[in-house]
């Protein structure tokens, strides 16, 4: 079923988070990240990882997909859904013992030839103080679904910093994904999505087998970012984001490529074992 522009503008419920050091602390062990601010609950308050947002959105992502507008959608055209960009914007680290309230809003829905290309605005807040949390810009694309109306924007979203092209990388560092990688990062996040743990709804959607989360594959190359680049002090991230650009598949070992460290801002791609490019324009914003 197509969705429709008249779902530009609406939001979902409220969520409401009580962060505890067990969610924040399984999030960077799925990750293999031992950074002890994320770990060590004996000498301060543990601090979240840069893209631990991203558990926080996953419920009001799904309820998205109920607004008016969308509600059409198929259980089989969600499921077709890929997550093709991602700007997250870190206004306060977050701790163990926030109790924090997350909305979406869709801003911009268009046809393009894969689909339907959503642009939905992610909010997160206090929610003892009402002060701005986090807020994303994240752009899905629903493969082989049609859209009923003209392209329609509430909001353009801010541009993304671009790096300078230079084809040649500053530092490269592997990463190994283990066969497991999936099935743990998805009960770590509490994010659960079947075509990353079951093989049978894989396949399904037409993919090859189950794959890693994109989130994960973003979250383990800022990891090594803050421990490479930023003196192992995530609360200097104020935002990071990227594109989506090919699967990745377990086991396999991936790598890292810095391209560029310019005006604060990490510049960097993913690839995949086969060259394929994971992650792509990838950035990170620091202080």
């Amino acid at each position: 079923m197509p969705l429709d522009v008249s779902t530009v503008g609406h939001s979902t419920r409220m969520f409401t988070h009580d962060v505890d050091a067990r969610w924040i602390m399984a999030y960077s062990a799925g990750l293999n990240d031992y950074n002890p601010l994320y770990l060590d609950t004996t000498a301060h308050k543990v601090v979240a990882h840069p893209v631990f947002p991203v558990c926080l959105e996953w419920p009001v992502i799904l309820d998205s997909r109920h607004l008016p507008g969308s509600e059409n959608l198929t259980p089989q055209e969600a499921a077709r859904g890929v997550h093709a960009a991602h700007d997250l914007h870190i206004y306060q680290p977050i701790t163990d013992g926030n109790r924090l309230q997350t909305t979406a809003t869709v801003v911009g829905l268009k046809r393009i030839r894969p689909g339907a290309a959503q642009t939905t605005r992610l909010d997160t807040v206090n929610a003892d103080t009402g002060k701005p949390v986090c807020r994303t810009y994240q752009l899905g694309i629903s493969r082989g679904v049609d859209v009923t109306g003209e392209a329609t924007e509430s909001e353009i979203a801010p541009p993304t910093p671009v790096g300078n092209g230079n084809e040649s990388p500053l530092a490269e560092w592997p990463m190994a994904v283990s066969t497991g990688a999936a099935h743990v990062y998805t009960e770590c996040a509490r994010i659960f999505n079947p075509i990353h743990t079951d093989r049978t709804v894989a396949l399904a959607a037409g993919l090859p087998d189950i794959i890693l989360h994109g989130t994960a594959t973003m979250a383990m190359a800022v990891g090594h970012l803050v421990a490479q680049r930023l003196g192992g002090d995530p609360t200097r991230v104020r935002r990071l984001g990227g594109r989506f650009s090919a699967m990745v598949l377990m086991p396999s070992t991936i790598t890292l490529k810095l391209y560029d460290d310019r005006d604060n801002t990490l510049f960097y791609e993913v690839a995949t074992e086969d060259g394929a490019c994971a992650f792509s324009n990838g950035f990170l914003c620091y202080e």
